[in-house]
């Protein structure tokens, strides 16, 4: 039988954020395909984590520079090894690859970090960003040698896919596009979505660990709310996000109709109430959950080029895209206030949906994939040589300064 060993930066917490959701989506998907899945994490167990044991996966404490790894994955023996983010495969993948050399190794990226935090740079030097910027990026240097590593990763964003070949001239054999997807009976549709009458409020939804949804809450507070209520005197706008800190709540105003209210109990049930999603986000990577998730239930949405970047393809957004602050209040308004603009809105997200990211456009050439990997796993290796280059000479520093660090833990 098939197995697979996902090695978590976090415990899952889909309720949390997007990177939840997409871990119990991949754990669907190889569960499809027959494999029995273990998930191990060297994290602390959250009071929001998910049960797993449910959805018949295995949880297994695993512990950083620890020869312990090294016992539990040769028992285990995977015939796959997915590693939750390129921090993970830097601690494990050398011990995988000595271990249970066979295991075919994969990266979900969940977005690239060093994408995110290049433009976080050039945001905070009220710089332009280019592309450029990452080759200098000591953080991009570390992902993408994790990518060549692998054999395969999986991205989530066309952009990111374009970046990785035309920028770092990576081979697209071992990159492999899977965005956000959707069960067809999650998306609604206008004979159950509520009405433009029973909708009200404008919404921000986000994880706040995440520094462009707290980035864009300060944005909202400041700069694009004030123009909004001064249109519309007596609109609300709702802040969600798991993990506020004393600094969010701090943005609280009553008065102003600005609520931050925390941890949604269900943030499907938010969306869905809600008459607007915004999403003024300044930088960032990947695709965006929360905008996914407010075409789903039939929101529409205002948020920037950022936030937009790579989910409609050569579709129409469901709302508007606004770099402009003012723009994006005006445009906010008009989509609150004209029905007949909004419905269109919401009709382009479900179109974006049902093109674009139901699971049934993915799931059978993402297996067909995985087996046609493994089937030629020996001469996919023996083509990317700058990945064994890498696996050798990484294999070798983090090998060492990991027992290093072991040894001087037994002290």
């Amino acid at each position: 039988m098939q197995s697979l060993l996902i090695i978590g930066f976090v415990w899952p917490e889909p309720n949390s954020s997007a990177a939840g959701g997409r871990m119990m989506q991949l754990i669907s998907l190889f569960q499809e395909q027959g494999f029995t899945i273990t998930f191990a994490s060297p994290a602390q167990d959250s009071d929001f984590m998910i049960d797993l044991q449910p959805f018949q996966v295995d949880k297994k404490a695993i512990v950083l520079n620890s020869e312990s790894f090294d016992t539990f994955v040769e028992e285990l023996n995977p015939t796959v090894v997915l590693f939750d983010r390129f921090m993970m495969e830097e601690q494990f993948g050398w011990r995988v690859a000595e271990k249970c050399p066979n295991a075919l190794r994969i990266l979900d990226t969940e977005d690239l970090h060093s994408l995110r935090l290049a433009r976080q740079k050039a945001f905070k030097e009220n710089r332009e960003f280019k592309t450029t910027d990452l080759l200098v990026e000591e953080v991009a240097k570390r992902e993408i040698a994790s990518i060549l590593r692998c054999d395969l990763s999986l991205i989530i964003s066309e952009f990111e896919i374009e970046l990785l070949t035309n920028t770092f001239k990576i081979d697209a054999s071992v990159l492999y596009y899977l965005p956000l997807l959707l069960e067809p009976q999650a998306v609604l549709n206008l004979n159950t979505t509520l009405s433009f009458e029973r909708r009200k409020d404008f919404v921000f939804i986000g994880n706040f660990l995440h520094e462009p949804n707290w980035n864009a809450v300060q944005y909202l507070k400041e700069t694009i709310w004030p123009l909004i209520k001064k249109q519309v005197p007596d609109a609300v706008c709702c802040i969600y996000g798991a993990y506020p800190s004393q600094k969010v709540l701090q943005l609280h105003n009553a008065k102003e109709g600005f609520l931050i209210l925390g941890r949604a109990d269900n943030a499907q049930e938010v969306v869905k109430h809600a008459r607007v999603v915004l999403a003024p986000l300044r930088f960032g990577a990947g695709i965006k959950g929360k905008l996914l998730e407010a075409m789903q239930f039939g929101t529409p949405s205002v948020t920037t080029t950022i936030g937009a970047e790579s989910m409609q393809g050569d579709l129409s957004w469901n709302g508007f895209v606004e770099d402009n602050c003012i723009i994006f209040a005006n445009k906010a308004v008009f989509l609150y206030q004209d029905e007949k603009i909004w419905l269109e809105a919401q009709q382009n997200g479900f179109e974006i949906i049902k093109q674009r990211y139901m699971r049934t456009l993915f799931e059978s050439e993402f297996k067909e994939q995985i087996l046609t990997l493994q089937e030629n796993l020996p001469q996919h290796r023996l083509n990317n040589f700058l990945g064994a280059l890498l696996q050798h000479h990484t294999l070798k520093s983090t090998k060492y300064m990991s027992k290093w660090i072991e040894e001087k833990n037994k002290r």
